[in-house]
């Protein structure tokens, strides 16, 4: 006899189960922070107003340069087909693989005072350590790989067919792209720009290595919990979450209503 299958109630038990669990592991840390938080003294460690102007100023124009000089790119690597094509994306993939320390190390060699590129920078007056432009140096190489790849899945959904009518009808390449993909592709670039601020905010490694100075959030939460312990960090940790979660969240699910 063929068993009778099981009530849907049941098949959805398991898989239920393992989700909420799933969830619970996702939010516990943030429920532990909110517990632990002494909300009566809620009071910024000294420093940290700084800290907060310096990640909220020079992230954003760190998000600039890579909205400015990823979506070309990622438009490119979408609509290009060259033999090299892979070394390209393995080229642009490699800061993404690559441990934040080790990349920041990388670019003290490239970028430090004893580097050709330094001395050049120096004689410019600019300084690519310890400065403003380090960090949104940091910054762009630790943001730029998220975008162009969340850009790029997002230029490849575009169909061809829309192009190639826009480019017969006697627009320009450029138009075409502006008119045409670019608005077809903005939900997958509004992800894609959600990911690159969020991981230009909280980008740690590389900065601690180029630019210890001047100290964003993710360097004076670490200076903190050494200073102070770990209940110390908390006041600084929910402005981070306060200033870094609104703009992908609100552009996430945009995207999603928008895809949908």
């Amino acid at each position: 006899m063929i068993p009778a299958p099981a009530p849907r109630e049941h098949r959805l038990l398991v898989p239920g189960l393992m989700a909420l669990l799933v969830l619970a592991l996702l939010v516990g840390p943030f429920a532990a922070l909110a517990l632990g938080t002494d909300w009566r003294h809620f009071d910024l460690a000294e420093g940290d107003g700084a800290a907060i102007i310096t990640s909220l100023g020079l992230s954003l124009v760190s998000l600039a340069m890579i909205l400015v000089l990823g979506t070309p790119l990622a438009w490119w690597l979408a609509r290009t087909r060259f033999r090299a094509q892979v070394l390209i994306e393995a080229l642009v993939l490699l800061p993404l693989l690559t441990p934040p320390l080790a990349l920041g190390i990388m670019l003290a060699a490239l970028y430090g005072p004893q580097s050709a590129i330094g001395h050049f920078m120096a004689a410019l007056g600019i300084s690519l350590t310890n400065s403003a432009p380090a960090f949104v140096l940091a910054q762009v190489y630790g943001a730029m790989p998220y975008y162009l790849v969340a850009a790029r899945a997002a230029f490849e959904a575009v169909p061809r067919d829309y192009e190639q009518i826009s480019l017969t009808l006697g627009k320009t390449r450029w138009q075409t792209f502006w008119r045409i993909s670019l608005p077809l592709a903005r939900a997958g670039v509004a992800a894609g720009a959600a990911l690159a601020w969020v991981r230009a905010m909280g980008e740690f490694g590389i900065v601690l290595i180029i630019a210890y100075f001047p100290q964003g959030i993710p360097v004076k939460l670490w200076v903190n919990l050494q200073d102070d312990g770990l209940s110390a960090v908390y006041p600084l940790l929910w402005c981070f979450f306060a200033l870094a979660l609104p703009l992908p969240l609100v552009l996430g699910l945009r995207s999603r209503r928008v895809a949908g």
